[in-house]
């Protein structure tokens, strides 16, 4: 770092990871209004996201019932700047996106983020390439609760592959691709990124990077946003890498008004000029309130278009897609692995538009979560029922009368039984 930064910007990174790391929450305004300063542990407005929350404190959220119910998720300060940025890139240019694509999804917080954001008939696709990380991003999204949701699990080449039997258009008008990297802005809240971290990881991070963002790059349109980020500070995976996306792929980066007050740098190449930095977004521990991030916007000049592709087929039910091109190509003993199949997976689990609400107390609530039989009130309609607390849905239900059989996804369950159920949201 000192090689690429000023002394005074690595004296203060150095100082800011002794500091302790924030705590915050982001509201899913479908949910309803909020009293915010009513919140438990309220400690202030996050400036770059008009949904996000700082808490004093992390209490134990998974005994608070909303939660699970998607009222609020818990995300990391810095990464919500997704909000104000792509927010205001779409204001300025007066796009109506039609697709979007969160390319490495998991666990969830840029895809709720961006499903709030996002016009409703924006039609979504949330990817994550490690199965169980899939089935964690799944989840969240199912809990979110808004529509127009497709959750895959896909690598990078078969996904783009797909992605002219995803969308209609000529491409995703947004694609956000949040890179695996060396994790060094996680160094004060993690450590094992300290602990594996190497001059090689960060080589091998940024080849990574390359090898995603050229692969996923024909399926963005041309004059679409490409949002690249991390969760790191070098310039090997942060700067030089929009520099030859840029260059190489053929795109520009845009700028997003920053206030002074949040303590947001740009481009920390030293050896850089004024008037050769890049517009992208640096955010450092001590600086910000916040773990470390990177992020940049950039906008789709040139490159190659999107080739239409055959329509998905479906192998095994709904849950995996090939093409019959590559049911054709591929050998039969490959056709199952993840590099050929474009499994998706369903986020539908605890909605039934039909179903009645019924309103549960929270240690009935956190009852139903933990997948115990609960019994609804006298007055509650047989049948398939969701399961509220205060008006929020849980999950779905069949009421007996005399008990309600459990249809909460038992993967999903609390596993712990020894939980004090509370709840930081106002009444």
């Amino acid at each position: 770092m000192l090689t690429h930064w000023h002394q005074r910007d690595v004296d203060a990174l150095l100082s800011g990871l002794d500091g302790e790391a924030s705590v915050s929450i982001r509201l899913n305004p479908a949910r309803g209004a909020v009293a915010v300063e009513q919140i438990d542990g309220y400690d202030g407005r996050v400036p770059w996201c008009s949904d996000g929350v700082y808490l004093r404190e992390r209490p134990l959220f998974t005994a608070d019932p909303l939660l699970h119910a998607g009222a609020y998720y818990v995300q990391e300060a810095s990464s919500m700047f997704l909000h104000h940025g792509l927010k205001h890139i779409l204001a300025s240019s007066g796009m109506m996106p039609a697709a979007a694509l969160d390319l490495c999804a998991a666990p969830g917080g840029k895809s709720t983020l961006l499903r709030s954001l996002l016009p409703d008939s924006c039609l979504l696709v949330s990817n994550e390439v490690v199965r169980p990380r899939a089935q964690v991003l799944a989840e969240n999204m199912a809990k979110w609760g808004v529509g127009n949701v497709v959750v895959t699990n896909a690598s990078v080449a078969t996904l783009a592959d797909s992605c002219g039997s995803l969308v209609s258009a000529d491409g995703f008008d947004v694609i956000v691709a949040d890179v695996p990297c060396s994790g060094e802005g996680m160094f004060r809240k993690e450590e094992e990124a300290l602990r594996q971290w190497t001059p090689q990881l960060v080589d091998d991070c940024a080849a990574t990077a390359r090898d995603i963002v050229s692969r996923i790059w024909p399926c963005l349109r041309r004059g679409g946003t490409l949002v690249f980020s991390t969760c790191t500070f070098n310039p090997f995976e942060d700067e030089d890498m929009v520099e030859w996306i840029c260059r190489e792929l053929g795109g520009e980066t845009m700028a997003v008004p920053v206030a002074d007050e949040w303590g947001i740098v740009g481009d920390m190449r030293a050896a850089r000029q004024a008037d050769d930095r890049l517009h992208c977004y640096h955010f450092l521990p001590g600086r910000v309130r916040g773990e470390g991030f990177f992020i940049a916007f950039v906008r789709k000049t040139e490159g190659e278009a999107l080739i239409r592709k055959p329509a998905l087929s479906y192998v095994d039910g709904p849950k995996q897609a090939t093409s019959r091109a590559n049911q054709r190509q591929r050998p039969a003993r490959r056709q199952s692995s993840p590099s050929d199949a474009l499994n998706i997976l369903p986020v539908n689990q605890l909605d039934d538009p039909s179903a009645p609400k019924v309103d549960v107390s929270m240690e009935q609530a956190v009852r139903y979560l933990q997948h115990e039989a609960i019994t609804l009130p006298a007055d509650a309609p047989t049948g398939i029922v969701q399961v509220c607390f205060r008006g929020q849905r849980l999950g779905l239900a069949k009421n007996i009368g005399s008990r309600a059989n459990n249809l909460y996804p038992k993967e999903w369950r609390i596993r712990s039984s020894h939980i004090q159920p509370h709840c930081i949201l106002p009444q």
